[in-house]
């Protein structure tokens, strides 16, 4: 088990990487729960650019095949997030894309994202093998899995037993078979 590092050696690093005057991409994986969208928007805060999300690269209904479920990260579209967002953002290029509404079932409305200083993405499965070349900063917040279920239930009770059905296995998976934890340059404890 790698040492939990806290959230000061973030800062360090984020302004280490501003001052390389280059475009720097930061991932934040970590269990559904962790806090990773409220630690991207802190980020933002302190230091501007782009925040996206990998909550808008679910699978379609289509996409949602047995087999697909069974490849670890599967439970997203790692695929069209890298070719529509980060190989383009990557080389400069401004993107154009739209997010998946699971509330909707249907594409929302059109994002355009321009290259910036800082491009962090954050959300369960940011860290997949196939994007990990992409990024400069790689960030694994962690959790006790009493303290995930407790925010689970307090942010929207009638989904808990979703996400101790399916959604946390598939996950946890995908942790267990990529070595999310052990691949990441910082690994954080959101619960301490």
């Amino acid at each position: 088990m790698r040492p939990v590092e806290g959230s000061g050696s973030v800062i360090g690093r984020m302004e280490r990487l501003l001052t390389e005057g280059r475009c720097a991409f930061v991932a934040i994986d970590g269990p559904c729960a962790s806090g990773k969208t409220m630690f991207a928007a802190r980020l933002h805060d302190r230091f501007g650019g782009n925040v996206l999300h990998m909550d808008d690269f679910f699978l379609r209904p289509e996409q949602r095949t047995p087999e697909r479920f069974v490849e670890p990260g599967g439970n997203v579209d790692h695929e069209r997030f890298e070719a529509e967002v980060l190989k383009p953002l990557a080389a400069g290029e401004p993107v154009r894309y739209r997010p998946w509404d699971c509330r909707t079932g249907d594409f929302a409305t059109s994002r355009i994202i321009e290259p910036a200083p800082l491009t962090v993405v954050e959300g369960s499965y940011s860290m997949h093998p196939t994007l990990r070349g992409y990024y400069d900063l790689m960030i694994c917040l962690a959790i006790d899995p009493t303290e995930q279920l407790r925010r689970l239930e307090a942010r929207n009770p009638r989904m808990l037993r979703r996400f101790i059905d399916e959604w946390i296995p598939l996950e946890n998976r995908y942790f267990e078979l990529t070595d999310t934890q052990e691949g990441a340059d910082l690994l954080i404890d959101t619960a301490i």
